[in-house]
């Protein structure tokens, strides 16, 4: 399967696209395929079809296409690794909002604004002073520079 290229009627059938949908996506560049034949066919690979039920789904969840576009725009600026977002991330569509899993770590796709707190981190940091005496300011336990160190 990781060597073989489907049609674009194909890859229609499989995503529930039509041959339309990915024509006009081919064309504004929303998400084009990664293989051609040498008469300019398209050829869609797996992972060109994970990408396109991605977009297909985020469609279904009502995101206009401009704003899944936008999304991807973004996405290579403040993640500048990533060539194809939609073959390498986990998205989150949570009402008018796309967030983006990444590794260990969730943002919005637009702004990049973190979502994730640290709460196994802060509940170390409870633990670690729970029973001592003296308890540290409000401000130190949620420091940038808190580490375990400073707390022992």
């Amino acid at each position: 399967m990781a060597d073989y290229h489907y049609t674009s009627q194909q890859a229609a059938a499989i995503t529930g696209l039509s041959q339309r949908q990915l024509q006009y996506w081919r064309k504004t560049h929303l998400l084009t395929p990664t293989h051609a034949t040498s008469g300019g066919h398209a050829r869609y690979s797996f992972t060109d079809l994970i990408a396109l039920k991605a977009a297909k789904r985020l469609i279904d969840a009502a995101i206009p296409v401009q704003r899944i576009r936008k999304c991807i725009q973004s996405l290579s600026g403040f993640l500048p690794t990533i060539e194809r977002p939609l073959h390498e991330l986990s998205l989150v569509v949570t009402g008018d909002v796309v967030l983006i899993l990444h590794g260990q770590t969730a943002f919005d796709a637009l702004t990049g604004q973190s979502w994730i707190l640290p709460v196994a981190e802060l509940a170390r940091a409870a633990e670690l002073i729970k029973g001592k005496e003296e308890v540290p300011e409000q401000g130190e336990l949620f420091r940038e520079d808190f580490t375990e160190e400073r707390i022992a």
